[in-house]
């Protein structure tokens, strides 16, 4: 569709809105689906995309005329397809999902050069004859081993000020160059050779390219045990991409902790790929979105909102622990990111290989049902042999309150150790306390927005302050109870890593000790630091939270100790014995990833639980096939389908009355139950109350028809939210 003088288009804007708008097509513009545009919006000019022609509806005379089409490829009709079917899948105003495709506004504007500096050429016989400060002399030797540099970078690096390169400039010493903001992207060199397979690993990388080769939809889901491989096989996917000219995404659970896996790609394909994640810089994110649009990024590595970078010739799509709940957005349009990976995939008529050595019981049933195929590495890479699994029963143990490392884990601790070797102490929880509280009058600090008890930290950018995890609030560690005004009373209840790292400390006070959480890694050159650091046996024992547990390679990591299993076995959640088997089979499969055995020690109070059975039995799909059996009979996903509808208000009485107001509204059809409303387990959260319903419906039927309907009958105050979770993961 051409559209020219006299004629009309729907814009689509990134705003909630519920739709596109029509706009009239300006004398002497040609508009085609996918541009991206500039248009009058009420009192103010925003940026949109051309979703069509216009519908018609609207009196010509009426329509604002579009103001500019912007200098940028358009958005590809995969992403458009893209934003309607998560839309539609959500109950998402399809602008809200927009928005997530247009998430760096200063992309679409033109590009600006910018002044650079590099060494003149007759720098030396300058620098004779003028006065040279070791300043000037700093900045001449970072220029020499560098290209050219912006001002700013090259006073970061050489430690001086902006001013120092501009005064260079002038005496002659720098020549200054026009550079566009956008740094050339290396292109990674799917020629070079690639890791040398097993047999069985070299089958599956065949099949994996053929997928690539057809240009067909596919799910392949990789399933294999920690240390198989799998990432060097489907890095051979990645090559064929590569090598058809196409490009390829990989989706990581947290990639700013991906040290490892970047220096796997750059030994594969000689450089580094693009990154996507919100750490980084805003010019970073406006250069990474230009080259993904315009084709020079081939290789993308990010984080769950990449799969919305608008790619004109996608080829692949991987996503690594496909099983990991960092997938879920609960925020703002909700959506499981692996499942949309897979509509993406088809829409653009290309395979997605989800990965995993714990694959959700959603992909294992698909895989069961014949919609996803399964390839399968059953075992280690190079021979190496899985970890041998012991269970530590705490109840007879007899620790003192104070106390988490039992006997026979502190003993394996210091053998291990004796051997030169290195410990990972696995304790899923932040910070040094979970509870502070008064010992004379029973105070608890709790958070004043939040259901939820502050935390105290004593390590890390949060030091000897109590914070709360879910809104950021926090305040100084006091000396002083605040309702009994008593000193010297105030208690920590509970172990956090920071609290475990300090009684490792006492027990082997030789020991070189880093804590792994994500409060003490902040951004990716601390993760990078620490791996580095674990790599050259600059560490002995890690005490850390999940982010360790995913991925990383340690040739010298021989034990793993699980501090305290049962975290997460409670509180009724539906996926809580699945998430807590799959985050422990992964922590253990750090241990014993090279030619030296491991061990893995699991510390529990119930060692008759099922999790913790299949744990010690290392029968994964045992434990799954009866994880699967309670849901089925439950009638709980993946053999139902289940929506979370969440009000909330910052007025409790409003929130109630929406609450009630919809329950009864609720559809009453044969198949569907809607339990609630009750107070969300976080009833209290960001000043907001919290109220819960929940929608069950079969599993064959599409749920969000009969929601729209539902949710269409009540009208809600302006101060109460309403927020549909379609396949709930988070029950808080």
């Amino acid at each position: 569709m051409n559209c020219e003088a006299d004629d009309r288009v729907a814009v689509l804007l990134p705003l909630p809105v519920p739709g596109p708008y029509d706009y009239a097509v300006a004398e002497g513009q040609s508009l085609s689906p996918g541009d991206f545009v500039r248009v009058p919006f009420g009192p103010r000019t925003v940026s949109g995309v051309v979703w069509g022609e216009g519908a018609g509806v609207v009196d010509p005379v009426r329509l604002k005329v579009v103001s500019a089409r912007l200098p940028v490829p358009p958005l590809p009709r995969e992403s458009r397809e893209l934003v309607d079917w998560v839309a539609r899948y959500t109950l998402s105003p399809p602008g809200s999902v927009l928005r997530m495709a247009m998430s760096v506004p200063a992309a679409l504007e033109p590009t600006v050069p910018v002044a650079a500096y590099r060494l003149a050429d007759d720098v030396d016989a300058v620098a004779a004859a003028i006065r040279m400060t070791p300043s000037r002399r700093r900045v001449i030797e970072i220029l020499r081993a560098s290209p050219p540099m912006i001002a700013a970078d090259a006073a970061r690096e050489a430690g001086v000020g902006s001013g120092v390169i501009r005064g260079m400039a002038a005496a002659g010493l720098l020549d200054v160059l026009s550079l566009s903001p956008d740094p050339a992207v290396p292109e990674p060199d799917w020629r070079r050779p690639g890791y040398a397979l097993s047999p069985g690993q070299a089958a599956i990388a065949a099949d994996l390219r053929a997928r690539v080769v057809s240009r067909m939809f596919s799910v392949a889901l990789l399933d294999g045990v920690p240390g198989s491989g799998k990432t060097e096989v489907y890095f051979e996917a990645v090559a064929e991409a590569l090598s058809m000219g196409r490009q390829a995404l990989v989706l990581l659970p947290e990639i700013a902790l991906g040290a490892q896996w970047l220096g796997r790609f750059r030994a594969r394909f000689g450089v580094l790929p693009l990154e996507w994640h919100s750490d980084l810089g805003h010019a970073a994110r406006r250069g990474a979105w230009r080259a993904v649009a315009e084709g020079r990024a081939k290789v993308v590595v990010g984080a769950r909102s990449a799969l919305f970078l608008p790619f004109p010739d996608l080829g692949l799509i991987v996503v690594d622990e496909e099983h990991d709940a960092s997938y879920k957005q609960e925020d703002g349009v909700i959506y499981n990111a692996r499942d949309m990976a897979v509509v993406r995939a088809r829409i653009g008529a290309i395979p997605m290989v989800p990965v995993s050595a714990t694959p959700s019981l959603e992909s294992a049933e698909n895989a069961r049902q014949g919609r996803y195929d399964v390839l399968t590495l059953p075992v280690r890479h190079a021979g190496a042999a899985l970890p041998d699994v012991g269970i530590v029963d705490m109840r007879s143990q007899g620790l003192p309150a104070t106390r988490w490392i039992s006997t026979p884990l502190r003993e394996t601790v210091a053998s291990t150790l004796a051997e030169g070797e290195q410990a990972l102490l696995f304790l899923n929880r932040r910070g040094y306390a979970p509870l502070t509280l008064c010992r004379r009058c029973g105070h608890r600090f709790q958070c004043p927005r939040c259901t939820t008890w502050l935390v105290e930290h004593r390590v890390g950018p949060q030091a000897a302050r109590l914070q709360c995890h879910h809104c950021g609030f926090s305040i100084r560690s006091p000396e002083v109870c605040p309702e009994c005004e008593a000193e010297n009373t105030l208690a920590p209840c509970g172990p956090g890593v920071e609290r475990l790292a300090e009684e490792i400390a006492e027990a082997f006070p030789d020991a070189r000790i880093a804590v792994a959480a994500s409060d003490t890694l902040v951004g990716p050159r601390a993760a990078d630091d620490l791996v580095r650091r674990i790599e050259d046996g600059a560490v002995d024992i890690i005490v850390g939270t999940q982010i360790v547990a995913k991925g990383y390679h340690f040739p010298m990591l021989t034990l793993v100790g699980v501090v305290d299993a049962d975290l997460g076995l409670a509180g009724g959640d539906l996926r809580a014995a699945e998430r807590t088997f799959q985050l422990l089979y992964q922590v253990a499969g750090r241990a014993g990833r090279s030619e030296r055995a491991g061990r893995v020690l699991i510390q529990t109070h119930m060692p008759e639980h099922p999790v913790i059975a299949a744990l010690a039995s290392g029968d994964r799909d045992r434990f799954m096939a009866a994880e699967a059996d309670a849901r089925r009979e439950a009638a709980a996903p993946p053999f139902g389908r289940w929506a979370a509808l969440i009000v909330s208000s910052p007025d409790e009485a409003a929130a109630d009355d929406a609450a009630r107001a919809l329950a009864r509204s609720a559809p009453r059809e044969d198949g569907i139950a809607v339990l609630g409303p009750a107070p969300a387990p976080l009833a209290l959260l960001r000043g907001h109350h919290r109220r819960r319903l929940l929608f069950k419906a079969p599993a064959d039927m599409r749920p969000q028809a009969v929601l729209r309907r539902w949710v269409d009958r009540v009208t809600l105050p302006s101060r109460v939210r309403l927020r549909i979770d379609i396949d709930p993961y988070s029950f808080l």
